[in-house]
């Protein structure tokens, strides 16, 4: 069994910075991708960013600049540092791992959502 443990989310002002982890947890034999989505109401789940196993990152568009994805591969642990936040940054923001467990069983999982919401 393997978990997404999600901490980091809150209110902040614009302009602010927040800062996300991530932490995969349980029966795990490698951590592959790892990434970043978020969902604001009524809307789709869109991509932040992600990271490989190796650190190359790919980000969306309107994030480039603003945010940095990083990760511990020995912590099993993905990071946002998400600095000059806009209103249209609120969301819930899900971690998303494509992992190998103890059984070389690759699955895809998603944490519980962490809500961000920045006040203008």
């Amino acid at each position: 069994q393997v978990q997404l443990v999600e901490s980091g989310g809150g209110l902040v002002q614009a302009g602010g910075s927040l800062r996300l982890s991530c932490a995969a947890t349980g029966s795990i034999f490698r951590v592959i991708d790892m990434g970043w989505y978020r969902q604001a109401p009524g809307k789709q789940r869109e991509l932040v960013a992600v990271i490989t196993r190796g650190g190359s990152t790919n980000y969306a568009d309107s994030v480039k600049g603003r945010f940095t994805i990083s990760r511990d591969n020995a912590k099993n642990t993905v990071y946002l540092q998400m600095n000059s936040l806009k209103p249209e940054d609120t969301a819930v923001y899900y971690c998303n791992a494509d992992v190998i467990n103890q059984m070389l069983t690759k699955n895809d999982y998603w944490g519980q959502g962490t809500q961000v919401t920045v006040a203008s």
